[in-house]
């Protein structure tokens, strides 16, 4: 892995195990250059909770890491200065200068000019309207001067999220349908009606933080003027959780969550990482809720495998192919801490064990389906598998871990997605097939 500047990473980079479980969180922000100012996750003001506090803290916007604190309701000066005190304990709370400037400087733009916007942000949604409108909500709080929401609902079963965008934000957001069943034909409808030179990818259980495109936008132009011209052919930021209020919630962040730490990292082909497995440990590059490609990149690979995703027999893999395919058509990846997402775990306990096999499916299902993009990858993935099988291995019978945070039957659950995961692909990519050949064709 290749930093992109000197900053320090966070002493804390993810929650403490015997922090993060079953106990209830209200999470926060605070930035501790804004003293006694709380905010709630996607850029609200906030005022304190009571009870276990978690805070992301920022220093100038920057995320340096996570702390908690126990709150009294409504004392909003008491857990500032109790999250502060924390964070000054347990994080890096210094920024270098050059990772502290805004980013490149923008082309000035006339008021009313018709030019494109920059940046599309594309929100896949299904059957979940009031999370949709949350998290439109917080897209409409974003800083950046030139963007365009395209909501794509995905096998819609009423057309409540379309009369949400209708009535709700008729000037502000549009609404696009995609009947057929799948996360990437989704996407791929929403790539289709694109106008900006920057996709951007999140899902409707998501909140933006105001500044996220800001920080994708300049992780594109400043990444590639720091590596000498290189090409950033796509962006990853820092996934966050918006609460954790079940044990579920908590189990699946001291899992793993979908946090990639809090220091800027890049990779390429042409100078990888040390790490054996790379470049098929795509998970590593980030997750499908945070994503962005250069627009004419990601059309140039295609869009998005139609037979990978959420809502096909793969059950996932559609990002993780992405990145690969990015990164063997000679581009890089970058993954930008700045760029903040907040997700909505899953509350229900109910839903770890679907949640835990369609991890190792997608996994099992992009390994699957980089092959049959790129058959000339089998020799090096022969070379990896069995490191890749010890570590998955290592994973599900991991004593360290305290009881109960993620049980060994979901690691166990894991390793039958995996295995199960090339057979999904191919059933997918017949079911792709014969729709193909009725004429309904894939997305």
């Amino acid at each position: 892995m290749n930093g992109l500047g000197p900053r320090t990473a966070a002493a804390c980079p993810g929650l403490a195990a015997h922090d993060s479980l079953y106990t209830p969180a209200h999470v926060v922000e605070l930035d501790l250059a804004a003293p006694g100012e709380l905010r709630s996750p996607g850029g609200a003001p906030a005022a304190a909770p009571g009870g276990r506090v978690l805070a992301l803290v920022r220093l100038q916007g920057h995320p340096l890491g996570m702390v908690s604190a126990h709150g009294v309701l409504g004392d909003t000066t008491g857990l500032y200065h109790a999250l502060a005190e924390a964070a000054h304990r347990q994080l890096t709370t210094t920024v270098a200068p050059e990772a502290a400037r805004t980013g490149p400087g923008r082309p000035v733009r006339a008021p009313g000019a018709a030019a494109p916007p920059v940046v599309t942000v594309i929100v896949a949604t299904h059957n979940r309207p009031g999370m949709l409108r949350q998290c439109l909500d917080s897209l409409l709080r974003s800083r950046h001067p030139s963007y365009e929401i395209v909501v794509v609902d995905n096998a819609p079963r009423d057309d409540a999220a379309e009369r949400l965008v209708r009535d709700s934000y008729p000037s502000r957001v549009r609404y696009v349908r995609e009947s057929m069943a799948g996360l990437a034909r989704a996407h791929n409808r929403g790539l289709r009606a694109a106008r900006g030179r920057i996709c951007a990818f999140t899902d409707d259980d998501t909140l933006a933080d105001p500044g996220w495109l800001d920080a994708l936008e300049h992780a594109f132009d400043d990444g590639g003027a720091r590596d000498g011209g290189a090409g950033v052919g796509c962006v990853t930021g820092l996934i966050v959780p918006a609460e954790l209020a079940t044990a579920a919630q908590s189990a699946l962040e001291f899992h793993g969550g979908f946090g990639k730490g809090f220091a800027p990292r890049s990779w390429s082909l042409a100078d990888p990482p040390a790490d054996p497995l790379f470049p098929f440990t795509a998970g590593q590059f980030g997750s499908g809720a945070n994503m962005a490609f250069r627009t004419d990149v990601l059309r140039e690979l295609g869009g998005f495998d139609p037979s990978t995703g959420t809502g096909t027999p793969a059950h996932g893999g559609d990002d993780l192919l992405a990145f690969f395919l990015v990164l063997a058509a000679g581009h890089r990846i970058v993954y930008q801490p700045d760029a903040v997402i907040w997700h909505r775990h899953r509350r229900e306990a109910a839903a770890l064990p679907a949640q835990a096999f369609g991890y190792g499916a997608g996994f099992g299902a992009f390994l699957a389906a980089a092959l049959r993009h790129r058959p000339g990858a089998l020799p090096a993935l022969l070379r990896r598998l069995p490191g890749g099988i010890r570590h998955a291995v290592g994973r599900a019978q991991d004593r360290s871990a305290p009881a109960g945070a993620w049980p060994a039957r979901l690691s166990l659950l894991e390793l039958r997605g995996m295995l199960y995961g090339p057979v999904g692909y191919l059933r997918s990519v017949r079911a792709t097939h014969r729709a193909a050949t009725a004429g309904t064709g894939p997305s």
